[in-house]
């Protein structure tokens, strides 16, 4: 049923702030919710047999087609509401080495490469914004 509230595994989460450096200044990608609404941060279930970093890298692939240096160390989380619950996403940074052409999800999402402050400002959520203004070192920021 549409209202009923999902297995607790759903509600762990990891997802990635995928980051490059172009023309010397930081950006960070996101992509469209799945119904195309709202700019996010590739993120999903953590799924069996995988660590919530290896995860999140392979939601990077499926839902924005990239792929590059996962970070060990998560770097953040935050918490949205979902499934009559509440989700947690722990949050790791992916530097971008490959952006692929076609991936899994590209007939449902867009993508699109911003600066740390533009991509604060589209994703919503404060603490998501603030994880993404703190994705580069104040001194690498441009």
């Amino acid at each position: 049923m549409k209202g009923e509230r999902k297995p607790d595994s759903w509600y762990r989460q990891s997802g990635v702030i995928a980051v490059r450096t172009k023309d010397g200044a930081p950006q960070v990608l996101l992509v469209t919710s799945a119904g195309g609404k709202r700019w996010v941060i590739p993120k999903g279930i953590v799924e069996d047999g995988h660590t919530p970093a290896s995860s999140a890298a392979k939601e990077a692939w499926e839902e924005a087609g990239i792929s590059g240096r996962i970070s060990r160390r998560m770097i953040g989380r935050y918490r949205y509401e979902k499934w009559n619950g509440f989700c947690t996403v722990l949050v790791y940074r992916l530097d971008v080495e490959e952006i692929h052409r076609s991936w899994p999800e590209a007939h449902v999402r867009r993508r699109k490469w911003l600066s740390l402050a533009a991509a604060a400002k589209r994703v919503g959520d404060p603490v998501l914004a603030q994880l993404i203004l703190d994705a580069f070192p104040k001194g690498a920021r441009a």
